[in-house]
């Protein structure tokens, strides 16, 4: 036990004691400067001063553009480029999925893939009074009979109020015999006018091309986009004349008529009209012969 306190007081004398800096000028051994020092003086000031380093250095690589240099560290215009490509990812997948619901409805229209809704008018009108939100309006014996009226005029049809039919005037894309009828049991909307290959197809109204891409089971075919919601469907051309996004007006020439794709039975033109996405009888609206 004495040894280990010998010992203690040893090595704190050590550290205590005093030692003696001294500069001298190497010609005249004249002291220049000179400071007394301990070992323990000079532990404290080495430990502060490495101390004091790496502070200054993490400042200097946290709050300085000297950071960019050391590995591991973006630079402010890699990290504002990468924001800029993070909001323009954004609103491509936005316009992605914006052109994937817009072409799953292009592609309805090519393959069919329509969903009969069927409702009772009565049970609707009788809702809408019911409902508090809806601004109830009595009727007079004038607008019953007018009402009345309208309605024996054309109850079925799918243009509804939005198609003036005296002012709506459709153009026949081509003249033909008809060898397949519109029939909506069999899911077959449109109707094949039977005509001789390379013969001029028409658009039956002025548009705008939303679709003309050829296609395994109805060959080449054109879409377009009319006002008032219409759409007009070219089938089984041979040729294309129009890309998509172009304008056209009613009567000029947009296709060829032909025999392809799988579906087809022989040169002829399928062709189909559609009002707010639901098909109706182009037989309605257009003499083919």
């Amino acid at each position: 036990m004495a040894e280990e306190i010998k010992k203690e007081k040893k090595f704190t004398k050590k550290l205590l004691h005093k030692y003696r800096l001294v500069i001298l000028n190497e010609d005249t051994f004249e002291e220049r400067f000179a400071i007394k020092l301990t070992r323990l003086n000079v532990f404290v000031l080495t430990s502060l001063s490495a101390i004091f380093l790496v502070f200054l250095t993490t400042l200097i690589i946290a709050f300085t553009p000297l950071r960019e240099y050391i590995p591991g560290y973006s630079s402010a215009k890699l990290k504002k480029e990468a924001t800029l490509l993070n909001y323009k990812t954004d609103s491509l997948v936005q316009e992605l999925e914006f052109n994937k619901r817009y072409y799953a409805s292009i592609r309805k229209v090519l393959t069919g893939d329509v969903a009969t809704v069927n409702f009772n008018r009565d049970s609707v009108i009788e809702a809408a009074k019911n409902d508090p939100n809806i601004l109830q309006v009595s009727t007079n014996r004038e607008d019953s009979l007018l009402r009345e009226k309208v309605e024996k005029e054309d109850k079925y049809n799918l243009f509804e109020e939005s198609v003036d039919r005296n002012n709506f005037v459709l153009f026949p894309p081509v003249n033909g015999s008809i060898s397949e009828d519109y029939n909506i049991e069999d899911k077959h909307f449109a109707v094949d006018v039977v005509v001789a290959t390379n013969t001029p197809v028409k658009a039956t109204a002025d548009g705008t091309v939303i679709f003309a891409e050829w296609t395994i089971e109805t060959g080449y075919v054109v879409i377009i986009e009319h006002s008032q919601e219409l759409i007009s469907v070219y089938k089984h051309n041979s040729a294309i004349t129009k890309s998509q996004g172009d304008l056209v007006k009613a009567g000029e020439v947009i296709a060829m008529s032909g025999n392809t794709g799988e579906f087809s039975t022989g040169p002829h033109l399928h062709f189909e009209l559609w009002s707010k996405g639901y098909p109706v009888n182009p037989n309605n609206f257009i003499d083919f012969q």
